[in-house]
Formats: C-alpha cells, structure tokens, sequence
C-alpha cells in the first residue's frame, strides 16, 4: 500500500496530544461492508452500508474499490453518468484511475492523488483505468466518498480539484507511531494550523492514517464534528473499550473531543500496519432526496434532476473523448 510515504516519519510535524480534560469518543458501531460491483463490474465494498444517515451526515456514500489484482484486460470503470447536488472525492492509494467531466475537469491520479469534483448544479462525467493499466493489468486499491453539499450549495456551478499526493500534509503522533495524510480539513487543536489541500463546502476533515504495529493514535477531533473510522487494511481495535476492527469494517463513534485507534502487534506480513480512513463533518440535517446519481433535499428536485438529464442540460459527453480501443 504505498500512497504516500515517508523515509523518516520522525521528521513529520506533530499533531497536539489531546487535552487532559478531553472526552474519548465511544464506539457507537462497527459494521462490515458488504462485497458489491460497480460501474463496468470492478469490485467494491460498501463502507456505508447499514449504517443510519443520521450517523453518516453530511456523508452519503463511500465504496472501497478493490484491494484487487487485475490480470491484463480485466481492468474497468464506469460509462459517462450525471450527478447533480454533492460532491464526489475519490482516493487512489494503488494503481491509476482517469477522470473526465463534461465541464472541462478532468485528469489522472495514481498512488496517493485525490479528485475532488463538485458535481453541484450537475455535470456528467466517466471513471476508467488507463489504457495502459488496461493491457498490463496491475494492482488497483482505492476509495470514492460522496459528501452532501447543503440547500444553499447545491445550485453550485461544477468544480473540480486536482490534488496531488505530495501535496497531502503529512503529520505523526507525538511519539512517531502513525503517518497521517490530511486530505481534507485540519486536525482539532493544531495550533500550527496544518490543513489538507481539499477545499470543502461543507466543514469536514479527511484523513489516510497507517498506525505502525502495536500503536496507538489518539486524534483531537472537533465535538462538532460527526467521526468514522473506516479500515481499509489489518487489524486492530477502537474507542476506549478497545472494540476489535479488521479490514472492511467501519466504527461510528459517539460525541467527544478524542478518537483512539490502536494497530495490533501483529499484522500481515505485506502490510506496513493498520491503514485506516477518518472522517469527520458538520452535519447538515436537511432533508435528503436521493435517487441513483441524483441527491437532492425534495423529491420533485430529484425528478427535474432527472427531466435535466433527460434533455441534455447537465452537459454532453465532450467531443475530445476517445473510447479506449478507438
């Protein structure tokens, strides 16, 4: 799992131990996300699923793709599809992934890069593995979140952002046990004022954590703030009570001012530790309408969504666009 890393995590900044004073967030849930398939038939587990929205908010969606093997040819993605009132922020840690938008945005990200597109008044867009991946097969491994955006953003003209990995804020515990890279957002209490490169509308933070063997990270977090911990890979436990999580399970947390995510000692030889995604917003509480690519707060909004589609309003596929294989 390379993303990003570092030849000396001693070096790294340090985030603020928590206040003595602070409260530690308890466990609320943990959950397995069940094994699906999406868009051309690449393999996902869905991290949300189960889960009350109420828990979620302002987070809507999040699918783990892969860890997988491609063997040359199988490789997929998605056809060009529309989204209209949310944003779509899709983490590659393995392997490649390309993105193109009918609203100009677009480009390629691979281990550790970050796209971050508003879909806001609505737009169509295509997901694929580079034709080069395509032919070689490879090691592909990411995730993609889908963050509500509120009534007042969701008339939004289209965005997109290109993050790169090295321009991820890279941080450490006190005691160097866990590289984290801020995506998104700030970490509470950070009186240095480190913040990831994401630009949000709706306050959130997003976080790639590797916990080394045997480590512990205790995380300031705003009590403002929703908090998921998400496993992407290895074994390990959570909250206070130490609630055992592997690979594919998420962890709700309660009210409080602390995560704390532990690595077990032991772990599969090929992983450097316990990687895990935290997040954390402001929650919305609107109403939400949500159909297929479409996530609006009424459902006639979501049936004009459609109707916009339908007539061609959210965009048309560019004339730049070349098929693979063409």
């Amino acid at each position: 799992m390379p993303a990003v890393t570092v030849p000396d995590i001693t070096v790294l900044p340090r985030i603020p131990a928590p206040d003595a004073t602070a409260t530690e967030r308890p466990v609320r849930s943990v959950t397995t996300a069940p094994s699906g398939f999406e868009g051309e038939g690449f393999p996902v587990r869905r991290a949300f699923q189960g889960v009350d929205m109420r828990d979620l908010d302002p987070f809507l969606h999040m699918d783990q793709m892969g860890e997988v093997e491609y063997a040359p040819g199988e490789p997929k993605g998605t056809s060009w599809h529309p989204h209209r009132g949310f944003e779509t922020v899709t983490y590659i840690i393995d392997g490649t992934f390309e993105h193109q938008d009918s609203h100009g945005g677009g480009g390629e990200i691979t281990n550790g890069d970050t796209q971050w597109m508003t879909a806001g008044s609505g737009l169509l867009h295509i997901e694929r593995p580079p034709e080069g991946l395509v032919v070689s097969g490879g090691l592909f491994h990411g995730l993609q979140l889908w963050v509500n955006l509120p009534r007042a953003d969701k008339w939004l003209e289209p965005k997109y952002q290109d993050l790169r990995g090295s321009a991820s804020t890279l941080l450490t515990t006190p005691d160097g046990g866990a590289l984290l890279r801020l995506i998104a957002g700030d970490i509470a209490g950070d009186t240095a004022g480190h913040t990831g490169p994401g630009s949000t509308h709706t306050p959130m933070a997003m976080l790639h954590a590797t916990v080394s063997p045997g480590a512990q990270l205790r995380l300031p977090w705003r009590r403002d703030f929703n908090a998921l911990v998400y496993v992407l890979s290895g074994t390990g436990t959570v909250g206070p009570l130490g609630h055992p999580v592997k690979t594919g399970q998420l962890a709700v947390f309660g009210p409080g001012d602390t995560i704390t995510v532990a690595a077990d000692r032991v772990q599969e030889s090929r992983l450097a530790g316990l990687d895990v995604v935290v997040l954390g917003g402001q929650p919305i509480r609107e109403p939400v309408a949500w159909a297929g690519p479409f996530v609006m707060n009424t459902r006639a909004e979501v049936m004009q969504a459609f109707e916009d589609y339908q007539k061609g309003k959210l965009g048309v596929v560019p004339a730049t666009y070349v098929p693979h294989g063409r």
